[in-house]
């Protein structure tokens, strides 16, 4: 049986979990493979997908690469490729290292996005394992190394089934999972977890996702989501937070916390009469 100081020397427990495209890189994996097969019609073809309602939010790729002629000559190889070409955020490699020890708790980084599991891999290759990493995973066929099927998309409700699976497999509560994401296809997951106490980080200004995550931040650098993980987990203050980022050499030179309301008004057609007294 432990002491009660061994005890307290085991880090608790946490899960990380985040998004990719346009979370930890700056593109569209389905963007970075449109140019590579010199196809310029991607983004028109993901608008008429989700103006369709044909398949979940953020499974677009995962389609045109099944069904859509143009992308059926697509192989395992131009996938990885793709993660190879993907411009990622900075810090990323560090942001792992705070997790694995950040004052006392322990965070399991994992990837849950709807990429194909292929770009991901290879973009994020040495920084994170690859049994962290939960894109679309294909079935190919041995012989032409066509891809046959789609055998998982964590798009949409698809992210909160694996995100439990991993949350099981971790055995800690809901509590202690930190969810960052960027768009519609993470709502979902963010609802699941507001609603259990989770903590959720939206990363860009979708105004679907902002009005839901708990906190929205906006930075090139993968480190920043640290921010909101020391202050709403570990209870800092920015004193703290701001030393512990320069004693790793690092300045938070610019920390503006804004709450913007977007309110639009029109005239109506009685706009003209004048209100009784």
């Amino acid at each position: 049986m432990k002491t009660v100081n061994e005890a307290a020397k085991i880090p608790r427990q946490y899960l990380f979990a985040s998004d990719f495209d346009q979370t930890l890189s700056f593109n569209d994996s389905g963007l970075i493979l449109s140019e590579l097969l010199g196809s310029s019609a991607f983004e028109q073809k993901v608008a008429g997908l989700t103006r369709a309602h044909f398949v979940q939010q953020g499974a677009e790729l995962a389609y045109l690469l099944l069904h859509d002629p143009e992308y059926r000559h697509v192989r395992k190889e131009h996938l990885i490729e793709v993660g190879k070409r993907v411009h990622l955020k900075q810090n990323i490699h560090m942001l792992s290292q705070f997790l694995n020890d950040l004052d006392g708790r322990h965070f399991e980084f994992y990837v849950i996005s709807a990429a194909p599991e292929e770009v991901i891999q290879s973009a994020l290759e040495g920084i994170v394992p690859a049994d962290h990493i939960f894109g679309t995973r294909f079935g190919y066929d041995p012989a032409s190394g066509e891809i046959q099927s789609i055998v998982r998309v964590p798009a949409g409700y698809g992210k909160v089934a694996v995100l439990e699976e991993l949350r099981a497999r971790l055995q800690v509560g809901h509590d202690r999972v930190v969810y960052v994401g960027d768009g519609s296809s993470d709502l979902h997951v963010m609802l699941h977890l507001n609603r259990l106490d989770g903590l959720t980080i939206a990363v860009s200004e979708n105004k679907y996702l902002t009005p839901i995550a708990k906190r929205t931040l906006l930075s090139d650098n993968a480190l920043s989501v640290l921010v909101p993980v020391l202050e709403e987990i570990a209870g800092w203050d920015a004193q703290k937070i701001r030393a512990l980022f320069e004693a790793h050499g690092l300045v938070l030179r610019e920390w503006d916390k804004v709450r913007t309301d977007s309110v639009t008004i029109c005239e109506t057609s009685q706009s003209s009469e004048q209100p009784h007294v």
